[in-house]
């Protein structure tokens, strides 16, 4: 069972020592091993490593979707998270999947369907509200599930390879709609990716992760100003060093 860290008001959240094995078959699967992180409130740090590196059971533990084997973690305030696949109901509008999570905050029904064409408009899906997943592309569906987030009063947004699947038109675009949101809103977001361009793009830290078992081996600051773009020199310039440390990594853990 994990311990409470005694956070300190500038932290989001905190990881010491963090360890999770899995049973695989006849053995244990040690999917991250002796992590140890810290992201300060309204920073947006991201995560890069290999698959299997333990990105992803590090959101699940932070999130309370499993549980640490050895190690703490601590997180401070509300907790939303965005998959690769959006994961809308597909019975529901995108309205009534924004609405569904207004309901399960204990938002009275009155006011439900304004607050979620309001944080439908916040992530420019006007004109769409009544459309269901399957009459949705890609990009507008990780829309509806930020909306979706949004909706849930998080403080802290995790973020699992969100646009992993999309086209690099539409990436590029709800790079701009998160950076937008994130300094609106004052959220603090943990994203996972496994593209270091995305991770300079976005992060105001990159965390390089080992090979499994995962924990953090390198830690970029990202000091380029803001807005970003994918396609600049001086990005592609630290993307290559931290795709340089990636490939050391891999190589280490073989």
């Amino acid at each position: 069972m994990s311990k409470v860290l005694a956070l300190s008001d500038k932290h989001a959240l905190s990881v010491e020592r963090l360890s999770v094995a899995f049973p695989h078959g006849d053995r244990v699967l040690l999917a991250l091993e002796g992590a140890t992180l810290e992201v300060k409130r309204g920073e947006l740090v991201c995560i890069v490593g290999a698959s299997g590196s333990g990105k992803s059971t590090l959101l699940n533990v932070l999130a309370g979707l499993d549980s640490p084997s050895s190690g703490r973690v601590h997180v401070h305030g509300r907790v939303a998270v965005i998959f690769q696949d959006a994961a809308l109901l597909p019975w529901l509008t995108a309205r009534g999947n924004v609405e569904l999570a207004l309901r399960l905050r204990g938002v009275k029904a009155p006011a439900r369907s304004d607050l979620a064409r309001d944080l439908l408009a916040r992530v420019h899906m006007t004109g769409f509200e009544e459309r269901r997943p399957h009459e949705l592309s890609g990009g507008m569906k990780q829309r509806v599930a930020l909306a979706r987030a949004l909706a849930q009063d998080a403080d802290v947004l995790l973020m699992d390879e969100p646009f992993g699947a999309l086209d690099a038109i539409s990436r590029d675009l709800l790079h701009d709609e998160l950076e937008r949101i994130w300094r609106e809103c004052r959220l603090t977001i943990l994203f996972v990716t496994h593209n270091a361009r995305e991770a300079v793009r976005l992060g105001d830290r990159v965390m390089v992760f080992t090979s499994r078992p995962g924990r953090v081996a390198h830690e970029v600051p990202v000091d380029l100003p803001r807005p970003r773009r994918l396609d600049s020199p001086e990005l592609a310039v630290i993307a290559g060093r931290i795709t340089e440390r990636l490939k050391q990594e891999v190589t280490n853990g073989r």
